[in-house]
């Protein structure tokens, strides 16, 4: 863990374990770790980096927009894996933001990558550990050599991810309505469970 966090405080990559699969990523202000992520995973430069925060004091860093229905989504499935796309400001770098200022944000229940987070002090870029197209990873075994041996770090501590999807991701259009941009590990019944009308992008 400590040469993970001075890895990311030196600007660094590192591959660590979240609820579902392993992340690659650095300091969601690494503009320059950004764009390495972006080349190492052969990732299109138009499709924004996801992040996570580990603590709720942090969303402050990463925005300052509130609704209703976010308060909602927050309080209902974080920690965990659903990300909502948030307005952000331009302290973060155009990598994990698309044309619009929205970033995908979720608060990661898993102990390792809030740790992470917190004792680097900030939200981390937090995109699967696989080249694009490549299968996931949910065991150290499974992480790519490649990615493996490009990086200043990889957490195997356990707990490993608990594999299965990746994070469902949504944008909130209204009080009670959102707009899914990626089914996940958070059910579409969860969501409607929980009182949302869903439209599918």
């Amino acid at each position: 863990m400590q040469k993970a966090v001075q890895a990311i405080r030196d600007g660094k990559l590192v591959i660590y374990p979240t609820e579902t699969l392993y992340a690659l990523g650095c300091s969601a202000f690494n503009a320059e770790g950004a764009r390495r992520v972006i080349e190492l995973k052969a990732r299109p430069a138009t499709k924004p980096l996801p992040i996570i925060i580990g603590h709720m004091d942090q969303l402050s860093m990463v925005t300052g927009w509130f609704s209703k229905a976010f308060a909602k989504l927050t309080r209902e499935f974080w920690p965990g894996p659903l990300s909502i796309l948030v307005p952000t400001g331009r302290r973060l770098p155009s990598e994990v933001r698309d044309p619009s200022g929205f970033t995908s944000l979720r608060l990661t229940a898993h102990p390792l990558a809030a740790k992470l987070c917190i004792q680097t002090g900030g939200p981390l870029i937090s995109t699967s550990a696989n080249i694009s197209g490549g299968p996931a990873a949910a065991r150290p075994s499974e992480i790519d050599p490649m990615l493996n041996e490009s990086v200043a770090a990889t957490l195997r501590e356990k707990p490993w991810p608990g594999g299965g999807l990746p994070s469902t991701v949504v944008k909130c259009l209204g009080t009670d309505e959102l707009a899914v941009i990626r089914e996940g590990a958070v059910s579409l019944a969860k969501l409607r469970d929980a009182g949302f009308t869903l439209h599918m992008s």
